[in-house]
C-alpha cells in the first residue's frame, strides 16, 4: 500500500467502530494529515456532523452529550495537557482518544487520572504523523524550517523540537509500513546525522520491540540527506502542472488559495489539487504546460458538447437521467472551472514576469557549461526592467552556485549588479548561500562534473539537446536514487548508522530531506516508481519548497546567524 490510502485506513477504521453522530478534534497538524486523504463528504459519511479544533473545543462550554467525540491528535506535551482538561469537564457522551505517534507511559498516566467520570472508551495510536499530499510523497509542514541551516554544534533554540518532530515523522512512516530500516545520511550534514542517529536509536532501542518487523528486516531504507546538497532545484521555475502551480501560486495540503487573483470565479477562490479526487489532476500533474494547455481544450470541448446534450431533454427519461447524473455534471462543471482558471491565472504570470526569457537561461545554468555564455545572459537579464526582482535574485544565485571557482570578477559584477537594480535584495544573501550550499559543502554530483560516465552523459545530451529547454533539468535526487538501486551510493558519502547492513537491493527506500521538497522530486520519484517496479521509493522532507519559501528560509537563517554570529 502507498501512503495515502494507509492514511485513510486508519481514519476509516477510527469512524467505522464507533457508531452514532461524531464529532471529530483535531489539532492544527492534525487538519492537515486528514484533510490531504479525506473529503467533506467522506466524513459526512461516517457521520461526522462537526470537526473541531483542539483550542475551539477548549474555549467551548456548550454540552453536547448527544455526540460521541473522536479526538486525533499528536501526542505532544501540549496536546495531552489541553486534553487532560477537556476530561475534568467533559461536553460529549464519549471520548474515543487517537494519537498519530507512540505515547509515552507517563502521558497515559495524565489521562488516566483525568478520566476522573469515566467518560474515555479507548485510547489508541495511529501512526500517520505525516502530510501523504501524494501516493508516494509526504511532508512534515515544520515552521522552522530554516532550522536545518543553523550549525546543530551550537544547538540554537529550536534546533532540538525541529530534529525531534523530523524523527517522530519518520519513525510514523515506517510504522505506517511495517518496516524497521537500515539507515544511511548525508556526511557533509550534522542535522541529517543527528536526525538520523536519533531515529536509530528510537527503531533500535528505545521502542525496539514496536519496530520489530523481522521478515522485512532487510528490505528498507532510510536515506536521510540535507536540502543543501542540491540548492539548485527548489530555485528554478517549473514547467510541470504540479509543481508550476506550487512555484507561481502556492500550495498547502493540496489546497490552492486564489483569493488574491481578481479574474478568478468566486466560488474557485479556494480549490483542491489532489491526485486522488481529481481525475484530470492526477492524468495531467506531470504534464508541461504546453501539453496541459491542449488538454485542458479538450476537456472544455468535452464539457460543452456534455452542457449541450443536457438542453436536449426530449422525453420524461431524458429528465429523469440528467437528474441522476446531475451530481456528476456538477463536479465536471466544477472541475472544469477550477482548471481553467488556474491555467489562465499561471499564463498571466508567465507572460507578466517573462518567465519562459528567464527559465530558458535558468535551465542553461543548471544543465550546461559556458561560463562567458552564461554571464552575458544574465547580465542582460538583470538589465531587463520587464524580469522581477525575485527572478533577477534567482538567477544570479544559479551562476553563482555554478560558476563560483571560475569567475569571481563576474560573479562580483553581478552582486553590484543586482544591489543596485533590485530595491528588495538583501545585501550578502547570495554569499550566504554559497557559504551554506557552496561546492566545498555538497556531497552528491550536482553538476555531472566529477564523474567520467556523468561527464559523458552530459557531453551526448549537449550534442544531441533537449525535447523541451523549459524541463531538461534533472534534479541531483534521480541520481541518488539510481545510486541506490545500482548499489553505487558510497558509504563515505552516506555513511550507516550502527552495525546493521544491507543486504541486496532494498524493496522500500524512504528519502528524507532535511530542508524540504520539491514536487519536481516528487516528479522523479512517481516516474521511477512506474519505470522500475521492483522498488518503491518514498520521498519526504520537513517542508515542500518552492523558490519563495526556499528564500525565506535562507533570508531567517541569514537574520539570525547575523543577530547572534553562530555561523
Amino acid at each position: 500500500m502507498v501512503l495515502i490510502p494507509l492514511v485513510r485506513d486508519y481514519i476509516d477504521r477510527m469512524l467505522h467502530d464507533i457508531p452514532g453522530m461524531k464529532v471529530l478534534v483535531l489539532d492544527p497538524q492534525t487538519v492537515g494529515m486528514v484533510s490531504v486523504v479525506y473529503s467533506q463528504s467522506d466524513l459526512l459519511r461516517k457521520e461526522v456532523f462537526l470537526v473541531e479544533t483542539i483550542d475551539n473545543a477548549s474555549s467551548s462550554r456548550e454540552s453536547m452529550a448527544h455526540l460521541k467525540a473522536v479526538y486525533f491528535l499528536r501526542p505532544s506535551a501540549d496536546n495531552v495537557q489541553k486534553l487532560r482538561r477537556h476530561l475534568a469537564m467533559p461536553r460529549f457522551a464519549e471520548y474515543h482518544l487517537f494519537f498519530s505517534n507512540i505515547l509515552k507511559i507517563p502521558q497515559i498516566q495524565i489521562l488516566a487520572d483525568s478520566d476522573e467520570q469515566e467518560v474515555v472508551q479507548q485510547v489508541q495510536e495511529f501512526y500517520a504523523d505525516f502530510c501523504a499530499i501524494d501516493p508516494y510523497h509526504f511532508t512534515l509542514n515544520i515552521q522552522n524550517n530554516h532550522m536545518y541551516m543553523l550549525p546543530t554544534v551550537v544547538d540554537p533554540p529550536g534546533m532540538q523540537s525541529f530534529c525531534d518532530r523530523a524523527v517522530d515523522g519518520i519513525a510514523s512512516v515506517f510504522l505506517a509500513l511495517k518496516r524497521r530500516p537500515v539507515i544511511r545520511y548525508q556526511r557533509t550534514s550534522d542535522v541529517a546525522k543527528r536526525i538520523a542517529q536519533e531515529t536509530a536509536r528510537l527503531m533500535y532501542e528505545q521502542e525496539s520491540g514496536l519496530f520489530d518487523f523481522r521478515r522485512t528486516e532487510n528490505s528498507s531504507l532510510l536515506l536521510v540527506i540535507d536540502r543543501r546538497d542540491d540548492p539548485v532545484t527548489p530555485l528554478l521555475n517549473q514547467w510541470t502542472y504540479q509543481a508550476m502551480v506550487h512555484e507561481l501560486i502556492g500550495i498547502e495540503n493540496n489546497k490552492v488559495d486564489l483569493r488574491g487573483f481578481s479574474n478568478v470565479p468566486k466560488d474557485q477562490q479556494e480549490v483542491v489539487l489532489s491526485s486522488v479526487q481529481d481525475d484530470f489532476f492526477r492524468a495531467n500533474m506531470f504534464e508541461n504546460f504546453g501539453d496541459l494547455g491542449m488538454n485542458i481544450k479538450r476537456m472544455v470541448d468535452d464539457f460543452q458538447h456534455l452542457s449541450k446534450s443536457s438542453l436536449n431533454l426530449q422525453s420524461i427519461g431524458d429528465m429523469a437521467k440528467f437528474v441522476s447524473n446531475y451530481p456528476e455534471y456538477r463536479k465536471t462543471h466544477g472541475n472544469v472551472t477550477k482548471h481553467v482558471a488556474l491555467v489562465g491565472e499561471m499564463s498571466r504570470i508567465v507572460e507578466e514576469r517573462k518567465l519562459m526569457l528567464v527559465s530558458q537561461t535558468e535551465q542553461e545554468l543548471a544543465c550546461t557549461s559556458g561560463q562567458v555564455t552564461a554571464f552575458e545572459a544574465v547580465t542582460s537579464l538583470l538589465n531587463n526592467e520587464s524580469v522581477s526582482d525575485i527572478d533577477r535574485l534567482r538567477l544570479v544565485m544559479l551562476y553563482a552556485l555554478r560558476y563560483e571557482k571560475e569567475s569571481p570578477v563576474q560573479l562580483m559584477q553581478l552582486f553590484n549588479k543586482l544591489a543596485s537594480c533590485s530595491a528588495k535584495y538583501k545585501s550578502g544573501l547570495v554569499q550566504f548561500l554559497l557559504k551554506q550550499a557552496g561546492a566545498d559543502k555538497r556531497t552528491g554530483d550536482l553538476y555531472g562534473n566529477r564523474d567520467l560516465l556523468n561527464i559523458a552523459r552530459n557531453m551526448a545530451r549537449g550534442l544531441k539537446g533537449v525535447e523541451n529547454v523549459y524541463t531538461q533539468h534533472q534534479p541531483l535526487l534521480f541520481h541518488t536514487m539510481e545510486g541506490i538501486v545500482k548499489g553505487r551510493l558510497r558509504d563515505a558519502d552516506y555513511p550507516l548508522v550502527g552495525n546493521h547492513f544491507q543486504h541486496g537491493r532494498p524493496q522500500d527506500v524512504v528519502i528524507f530531506i532535511v530542508g524540504g521538497t520539491t514536487y519536481e522530486e516528487a516528479k522523479s520519484v512517481a516516474l521511477y516508481n512506474a519505470a522500475n517496479p521492483g522498488v518503491r521509493f518514498f520521498l519526504g522532507g520537513s517542508v515542500v519548497l518552492n523558490s519563495k519559501r526556499f528564500l525565506e528560509d535562507l533570508g531567517e537563517a541569514q537574520r539570525i546567524s547575523k543577530s547572534s554570529s553562530i555561523i
